[in-house]
């Protein structure tokens, strides 16, 4: 009798042992540590523009999966770059299997993005925005392009884009918001042009609009912001 229910705990054993592997093999892949960052660049530039920071986000333990630079057309419409970042983020959504992404966006690049969060239902996708030398109420500068450019145009101040885009809440839904501007920036006139309402503004000190997005010091307090 004692060898009869011997051999059956350790057939139960067995099946317990086995069922315990089967949930283990089908459990779900663990979650990302951190939120993929989609990085929108500006007027003239593309994905490299963003090469200093994402070295810099993987060394300090984010994975390439989980960092997106992104190029368009800089020469558009703001409002259609709006719409491909739509598709961009729902395609990172899609190969992450994450709920939200942040969005780092430099100098006009935070138009489209911000026309994303506002128009386009972005709010539901995104956590953190982060805009570096963002001309969020326009510049004098556009002016030398926007008989060019459509997106140049878009950037004057005073434009009938801008004045939609900042009517009402500058920063809207449950996303955290925050800007990081220079007190020289001679692309973002006036410098005060890149603050939100709404939003943390951090002035970054005397930093020139190209190297906003590179600067190592603009970096360690977005990457804390984003954490």
């Amino acid at each position: 009798m004692q060898r009869h229910k011997r051999r059956i705990a350790t057939a139960l054993s067995a099946v317990v042992a086995s069922l315990l592997l089967s949930l283990s093999l089908a459990a779900p892949a663990q979650a990302a540590a951190h939120d993929p960052i989609v990085f929108v660049h500006g007027l003239s530039g593309d994905s490299s523009s963003w090469n200093d920071w994402i070295a810099d986000f993987e060394a300090d333990g984010y994975s390439s999966s989980e960092l997106y630079a992104w190029s368009y057309d800089w020469g558009q419409s703001n409002a259609t770059t709006a719409q491909q970042l739509a598709t961009e983020i729902k395609n990172v959504l899609a190969r992450t299997g994450a709920s939200k992404v942040d969005i780092v966006a430099h100098s006009m690049g935070v138009l489209g993005s911000r026309h994303y969060l506002k128009n386009l239902g972005g709010t539901a996708y995104v956590d953190d925005f982060v805009s570096v030398a963002g001309v969020n109420h326009g510049t004098s500068v556009a002016s030398w392009c926007a008989w060019l450019y459509t997106s140049c145009k878009e950037m004057q101040t005073g434009s009938s884009f801008l004045t939609s885009l900042n009517s009402g809440d500058e920063t809207p839904g449950g996303v955290s918001y925050a800007s990081y501007w220079s007190d020289c920036d001679d692309a973002v006139v006036p410098n005060s042009s890149a603050l939100l309402s709404g939003a943390t503004n951090v002035d970054a000190g005397c930093i020139s609009h190209t190297d906003m997005n590179n600067d190592r010091g603009v970096y360690e307090q977005v990457r804390g912001f984003v954490a």
